[in-house]
């Protein structure tokens, strides 16, 4: 494994992300992993030398964090040998408050995760969604706050426009307030809509990328195919992935099958050897099902690609309407 900062900030993280949303209820979604099927692959990660973890209050009515947080405790020796993410905005519960970014909902937010994540504070309290209901200076001002009480360490957002993000920053700069040293953003072979803006502006600011969805929910690792029926549990299931991406995204798909095949290597394990060399990006934040795809995770921190590679890779692409802000 290897390390770097996020961003300009002077927090070290694993090149690799553990995403933690595939840990959770069943009942809520069919493809969750209950805890005692997640341990061996958190369990791998580990010691493979990932200390990047991200969760969201969300995630299976909570439990995603209540899971999150006993296995992590249980895993590592200390709290400070691991970086702890979760994520607040969508609703956690059937009141008007139990959900955005207002002062009153992020402070109690915070909380609530605190106690499902069993430790006294997170290392990046992320906004999932930019709220268009609250001023932008009340949720900064609550982020700030949260800060300070020693609840989080740093802060990060999540999609939106590159406008909206530039907006929170100088919100935040313009009052003395923390200001958010990562953003976690819908980025992959098949989806590069934020080369245009908010990768240029992250890079500018020493803003951290830490990508979700690398793999295009399964897409770009081969369990999808043209025209076929998706051929894992989670693709079956998963109609979000239907809205996400098309059968033109194929094209992108079957150069890497094809480049893979010729290099001996795994798609999925190509994909995110792309993305872990563009400019920016930190850490891709990886779900893991199985022990095979967190092992293609880890060791695509050491494929390196051609120039020559990447233009191949990077050809069939095409223009996207914007996806994952809301």
């Amino acid at each position: 494994m290897r390390y770097v900062n996020l961003g300009s900030s002077g927090l070290r993280v694993s090149r690799i992300c553990l995403g933690m949303m595939t840990y959770g209820d069943p009942d809520s979604w069919e493809w969750l992993l209950r805890e005692d099927a997640a341990e061996p692959i958190v369990r791998r990660a580990v010691e493979a030398g990932v200390t990047f973890f991200d969760t969201a209050d969300m995630y299976s009515d909570g439990v995603s964090e209540e899971i999150t947080g006993r296995l992590l405790g249980k895993l590592f020796a200390r709290r400070d040998d691991y970086v702890l993410a979760t994520k607040v905005y969508f609703p956690t519960g059937p009141g008007q408050n139990d959900r955005g970014l207002s002062r009153k909902h992020v402070l109690a937010a915070i909380d609530a995760s605190l106690t499902r994540l069993g430790t006294d504070h997170v290392d990046l309290y992320q906004i999932h969604r930019w709220d268009p209901e609250t001023p932008i200076e009340e949720t900064m001002e609550a982020l700030h706050d949260v800060v300070r009480a020693g609840k989080a360490r740093y802060i990060g957002a999540s999609s939106m426009y590159a406008w909206q993000f530039a907006k929170a920053q100088h919100t935040a700069q313009t009052a003395g307030w923390t200001r958010f040293a990562s953003m976690q953003n819908h980025y992959n072979l098949v989806y590069r809509e934020e080369e245009r803006e908010m990768i240029p502006l992250c890079l500018d600011q020493g803003v951290g990328v830490i990508p979700w969805s690398p793999l295009a929910r399964g897409l770009l690792t081969g369990s999808r195919h043209r025209g076929s029926r998706p051929g894992t549990l989670r693709s079956g299931s998963d109609h979000l992935a239907d809205r996400m991406y098309e059968d033109a995204d194929f094209d992108v798909v079957d150069v890497v099958r094809a480049l893979a095949a010729e290099r001996g290597l795994p798609p999925a394990r190509l994909a995110l050897a792309w993305l872990l060399g563009r400019p920016g990006v930190t850490a891709p934040i990886v779900g893991a099902s199985r022990l095979g795809h967190l092992d293609d995770a880890v060791a695509a921190v050491e494929v390196s690609l051609s120039e020559e590679e990447t233009a191949r890779l990077e050809a069939p692409y095409r223009p996207h309407q914007i996806i994952g802000h809301s």
